[in-house]
C-alpha cells in the first residue's frame, strides 16, 4: 500500500477509489479550514501538537492521542507550535468499512457512536502505540501477489483492535464524566453550546455580542483565540456538516438548507459547493442511505 506524505491527496484517493488511504506527515501541509470531507479519518499523533477542534469539541494534542471523526463532523487544527509535527491520518471510504463489517460486528463503530460523554480523542499507553505503529508499518509494507486481500486481512485487523479500545475506553469515560477533557474557555464553551443548540436559526456576531453582554471585537477575538476559526467559518462548517447529514438521510435539497440556517438558496448552493466539491443534488444523489 502506498504511503502518502498530502492528507489532501490520501483523501482525494481515498474517495476516488472508496478505499482507504495513510498518510504519514512529518511537516506542516498548510492547514485546512474548518472543514468536512466524505471519509472517516483516524488522526493520530506522533510528536503533538496544541489544539483540535472538532464539531464543538477542544480537544490539546499530546503524543500518542488518537482521534475518531466521522464524515459529518467539522474539524480544524489549530496552533501547531512547531514546524515538525509528525503524525498519522488514515482516511476510510464509509462503504469499504461497511463491507468489512457484519451484523454482530459494526466496524464503524468507533465512528458512528456519539454518546452524551463522548470524546473523539483516545490517549493510547506505550504498548497500545507500539501496536498501532505495527499495523501503519504492515500495511504500508505489503506489496506483490495478493496485495489487496492481505490489504484488507491487516486492515480488518487493526480496525477490530481499535475498536476494542475504544470500546474499553468508553466504559471508563461514562464512569467519569469528561467534562475536564475540553480545554476551551468557558466563555467560549457557552458560545459554542448556544450556536448548536440554535444553528437552524440566523446567527450574527452582533447576535452573539448581545446575548453574552460582551463587544464584538471581543467575542470574535476569543472564539478564534479558543477555537482556531472565526465565528462566520465555523457557523458555515457546522451548517454543511449538519446538511450533508441531512441529504444522506434523504431529505430534499429544498428542505435542507432552512433546517440548517441558510438565509437562502443560492447562499447555501455556493457554500456547499466550495466546501464538499459538489451540488446539493448530486451529493444526495450518490449518498443517500
Amino acid at each position: 500500500m502506498k504511503e502518502f506524505s498530502s492528507c489532501k491527496e490520501a483523501i482525494e484517493y481515498c474517495i476516488s477509489e472508496k478505499y482507504l488511504a495513510i498518510a504519514h506527515l512529518y511537516s506542516e501541509e498548510k492547514t485546512m479550514n474548518m472543514h468536512i470531507h466524505d471519509c472517516y479519518e483516524i488522526y493520530y499523533s506522533i510528536s503533538g501538537g496544541k489544539q483540535f477542534l472538532i464539531d464543538n469539541k477542544t480537544y490539546n494534542i499530546s503524543p500518542g492521542d488518537l482521534f475518531f471523526i466521522n464524515q459529518y463532523e467539522s474539524h480544524h487544527l489549530t496552533q501547531i507550535d512547531k514546524e515538525e509535527h509528525e503524525r498519522i491520518v488514515i482516511s476510510i471510504h464509509p462503504d469499504f468499512l461497511k463491507k468489512l463489517s457484519t451484523k454482530n460486528t459494526p466496524m464503524d463503530y468507533c465512528f458512528s457512536y456519539r454518546g452524551e460523554d463522548f470524546s473523539h480523542r483516545i490517549s493510547l499507553d506505550k504498548e497500545q502505540q507500539q501496536r498501532f505503529m505495527y499495523y501503519i508499518h504492515k500495511l504500508t509494507s505489503i506489496s506483490g501477489y495478493a496485495e489487496d486481500v492481505m490489504e484488507r486481512a491487516v486492515f480488518t485487523e487493526f480496525m477490530v483492535q481499535l475498536n476494542k479500545i475504544f470500546y474499553s475506553k468508553l466504559q471508563i469515560v461514562e464512569e467519569d464524566i469528561i467534562t475536564a477533557d475540553y480545554q476551551y474557555d468557558e466563555q467560549v464553551k457557552e458560545i459554542l453550546e448556544y450556536i448548536n443548540q440554535n444553528i437552524a436559526s440566523p446567527i450574527t456576531i452582533e447576535q452573539l455580542s448581545n446575548q453574552f453582554f460582551l463587544s464584538k471585537s471581543y467575542i470574535c477575538r476569543i472564539f478564534k483565540q479558543g477555537t482556531g476559526t472565526t465565528i462566520n467559518k465555523y457557523l458555515t462548517a457546522r451548517r454543511i456538516s449538519i446538511a450533508k447529514f441531512l441529504l444522506s438521510d434523504g431529505m430534499f435539497v429544498y428542505e435542507v438548507y432552512e433546517k440548517c440556517g441558510f438565509r437562502d438558496y443560492s447562499n447555501f448552493l455556493k457554500s456547499f459547493t466550495k466546501a464538499v466539491g459538489v451540488s446539493p443534488k448530486k451529493y444526495a444523489l450518490y449518498n443517500s442511505r
